[in-house]
């Protein structure tokens, strides 16, 4: 075998295509079973808006898990705040969100989910500071105190709203459907599909191309030699808890207009699903956590349309399969 020369390019690693290959597979095997090619359309688009936006509230509990090793078990408490600060910005602006413009609707929906990122990164500095910080490396811990933290969060919304359903009505541009042929496909589905992907690629980009996604994961590896050079890891990782909280409160307004509802006990659901994914997907893994949000509501909207009694544990039965085949996950970052 012939050594590689000095200015020889370094072999490019071998793309690991069979996670991505699941979703296409599981997709094309539904449509003999659904029958009707407008249903299987309008489930498929159903899954991936749905996937999206379980992705964007998964992205920064996986980062924090693999990235920082932190168990957050309240991460739900960001995702209702960041819907609750929404829903405080979007009630007053009813008649802009009621005009027929989307240019207005947007006009209205941007300060609601600025304020809610803002507001959810702010409380997930409290949190880090007040809770993660001490407890760092003690997992159990970790456990504890977050869980804690978001009963205490939960009861909070509860004494401050009251237990009652707060509706949240869609913009009037974004209600209705997008008609193509025999396919309808609803507009807000549209739009959580193009702001998942934004988010998707932005933290691609951060993580792989620019100094700071490398010194977060230099820190990762190596927390020693990055100090060693001068540089606070410990700030650097209070940036990655703050950034996930601020997605978790993004995706909390995305899925209280989703289901144009929100309540103090919407994210208790939600976990269960995102530490699925963040399981099958490989912690730290932004790929693998997109890949499993996707399957996950795969299987969750053709589950529940196929066989709506095993909807209710197919999710359980997904994260009991993929660890079998891959068990640190569709794409491992860390060796944890």
């Amino acid at each position: 075998m012939t050594e590689l020369a000095a200015n020889d390019p370094l072999p490019k690693p071998k793309r690991d295509l069979a996670p991505i290959l699941i979703p296409i597979a599981l997709a094309l095997a539904m449509i003999p079973l659904i029958g009707s090619t407008s249903s299987w359309v309008t489930l498929t688009v159903a899954s991936l808006a749905m996937g999206m936006m379980i992705f964007i509230m998964a992205s920064g509990l996986t980062l924090v898990f693999g990235l920082m090793d932190v168990l957050n078990f309240g991460h739900g408490a960001f995702i209702a705040v960041g819907a609750y600060i929404g829903t405080l910005i979007l009630l007053p602006f009813a008649a802009a969100m009621q005009t027929d413009s989307l240019l207005i609707n947007l006009a209205a929906l941007a300060p609601a989910v600025l304020l809610s990122m803002a507001v959810s990164g702010a409380l997930g500095l409290v949190v880090e500071r007040v809770l993660i910080l001490p407890v760092y490396g003690q997992h159990l811990k970790q456990i504890l105190m977050t869980t804690g933290g978001l009963i205490v969060a939960e009861q909070t919304l509860y004494a401050i709203w009251g237990p009652a359903i707060i509706p949240l009505p869609l913009p009037a541009s974004l209600r209705g459907s997008v008609i193509l042929g025999d396919v309808a496909i609803a507009k807000y589905r549209l739009l959580a599909m193009l702001v998942g992907l934004i988010v998707f690629v932005a933290i691609q980009l951060v993580l792989n191309r620019t100094k700071l996604g490398l010194l977060i994961r230099a820190g990762v590896e190596n927390r020693e030699m990055v100090e060693a050079l001068g540089y606070r890891i410990r700030r650097l990782f209070l940036g990655v808890f703050m950034t996930g909280s601020a997605l978790a409160g993004l995706g909390g307004v995305m899925w209280a207009l989703y289901r144009e509802q929100v309540h103090a006990s919407m994210s208790d659901d939600l976990t269960v699903l995102i530490f699925i994914v963040v399981i099958i997907g490989g912690l730290g893994s932004i790929g693998g956590c997109f890949i499993g949000a996707i399957l996950v509501a795969m299987v969750a909207n053709y589950g529940g349309f196929l066989l709506p009694k095993l909807a209710l544990v197919s999710n359980i039965l997904l994260m009991v399969a993929i660890p079998m085949w891959r068990p640190r996950g569709l794409y491992a970052v860390t060796s944890r």
